[in-house]
Formats: C-alpha cells, sequence, structure tokens
C-alpha cells in the first residue's frame, strides 16, 4: 500500500465511471450534489451514471431523488423502503455500478468531488484508491475515536492505512464481482478493504480535504453503531481468517 500526493494532472476523457451517493435525509443537499457530479464527470468523462441510493429517508429525500432522475437520464435512484443501513447502502451501490470504475463519497457534501478528477490517474496502477482527510472538520472527541478505529482495524488485519471510513474512494469494479459484503453497518468500509487486501488488490492512499457539515445531521457516531461495528469487527477477523487458512 502506498501514498501518493494528488497531482494537478487533468485525465483523458477516457474514464467509465459510476459515481454512488448513500444518502439518509439529505434533501437540502441532493440536487447541488447532482448537479456538481455531473459538472465534474463531464470533464472526465463520456461514460458515467450517478447512482443515488436512498436509505429509507423521511424527509422527502426519495421523492426529490426520483425527479432528478426524471430529468437527467444520467441519474438512477435505488430505494431502501427503510433505513437498513449505511453498509446496506453501500452493498447497493455497489451492486448497482455499471462501469469500470465505481467511486462512491456521501451525500453530507462534506468532500469536493472537484478533488476526483486528481485522483482518477491513479487507479491505473492500483484497484483501490482509498483517501484519507487531510484536515478532519469534526470534534475532537471524534477524530480521537476515528484514530484509534484505523489503529485497531490495521493491527487485526494486517493494513497499513491512515483513514478506514474516509468517504471518498475510488475501486475496479470488476474487484466486486467476487468479493463478499455482509456488513449492513458502519462496519462495511473495513470488510471491504480486509478482504480485498486478503485477494490481493493493491491499495493506494491521498489525501483530500475534509469539510464541515452544513445542515443534517450524521448518524455514524452513535453508540449503538459503534457499539454494533466493534461486535462485528472480530466476527469478522474470524471469518477472514477462517476462508485463507
Amino acid at each position: 500500500m502506498e501514498s501518493q500526493l494528488v497531482t494537478s494532472q487533468r485525465p483523458a476523457p477516457s474514464y467509465s465511471v459510476s459515481v454512488f451517493f448513500p444518502c439518509y435525509n439529505e434533501r437540502d443537499h441532493i440536487e447541488p450534489l447532482v448537479r456538481e457530479a455531473a459538472e465534474v464527470l463531464d470533464g472526465i468523462s463520456d461514460d458515467y451514471e450517478i447512482i443515488l441510493v436512498d436509505d429509507g429517508s423521511r424527509d422527502g429525500t426519495g421523492e426529490l431523488a426520483d425527479g432528478l432522475a426524471a430529468r437527467f437520464p444520467f441519474v438512477r435512484v435505488i430505494h431502501h423502503e427503510t433505513n437498513a443501513g449505511y453498509g446496506a447502502a453501500l452493498q447497493s451501490g455497489f451492486r448497482a455500478a455499471t462501469k469500470e470504475l465505481v467511486f462512491y463519497t456521501d451525500g453530507d457534501r462534506q468532500f469536493d468531488l472537484k478533488e476526483l478528477p486528481g485522483i482518477l490517474p491513479l487507479i491505473e496502477s492500483c484497484d483501490i484508491v482509498s483517501c484519507f482527510r487531510l484536515n478532519r472538520r469534526e470534534g475532537l472527541l471524534r477524530r480521537i475515536n476515528a484514530y484509534g478505529w484505523t489503529k485497531l482495524v490495521c493491527f487485526l488485519f494486517d493494513l497499513k492505512l491512515k483513514d478506514i471510513d474516509c468517504a471518498f474512494k475510488l475501486y475496479r469494479r470488476e474487484i466486486f464481482d467476487t468479493l463478499e459484503m455482509n456488513s449492513t453497518g458502519a462496519l462495511i468500509d473495513t470488510e471491504i478493504l480486509a478482504r480485498a487486501a486478503r485477494k490481493g488488490c493493491r491499495i493506494v492512499q491521498v489525501g483530500v480535504h475534509h469539510y464541515p457539515r452544513l445542515s443534517g445531521r450524521s448518524t455514524g457516531a452513535k453508540p449503538g453503531v459503534i457499539w454494533k461495528a466493534f461486535c462485528e469487527l472480530f466476527q469478522l477477523r474470524k471469518n477472514i481468517l477462517r476462508q485463507t487458512e
């Protein structure tokens, strides 16, 4: 696993890209997000799709997403009838992607999609570009918890990653043809990266900027979510080690 710096190189418009956004109660963000994504993708690809995964939102996110899909042919929507969890939303996005590359970031707009063109060339020499936040715009306690979680995960799975849960990642879609995914919660990033590394996938790291959440509320730091992730973590390790024995 290697760390690289984002360059200002502008890739030729030859990438085939699926971009998806897991969304839960993100009505205020979803239309600006789609417009920004389309603007960025127009500059780097002539073969792309945008997938909105509505994870049982109750604020009208799903209806707004359907309206965007009706207006823009490159937009597709996946609905979960009830809130199935972050991992379930990511699984739906990965399985629905049809292009050669698949990128995701969260629907809360805490990352700048204009940084995507800078990381695309890195995928030519690896299977996964796993980004890390250069300047986490979160409270001190959450940053401490995230640091400890990443260190624990890296120890348990022999990984050398700076930011396991950074929601700005790029993959070769083909790896999901054979990659097992079971987590429906916060453990999903750990599961994907650990299983991919065990399969020999090459992972490159790169830093991206992180911005404050302007509206809505994050659910990732809820005690129940954290407790579930810890309970599942050690079971995942047993499962992966058993499969590779």
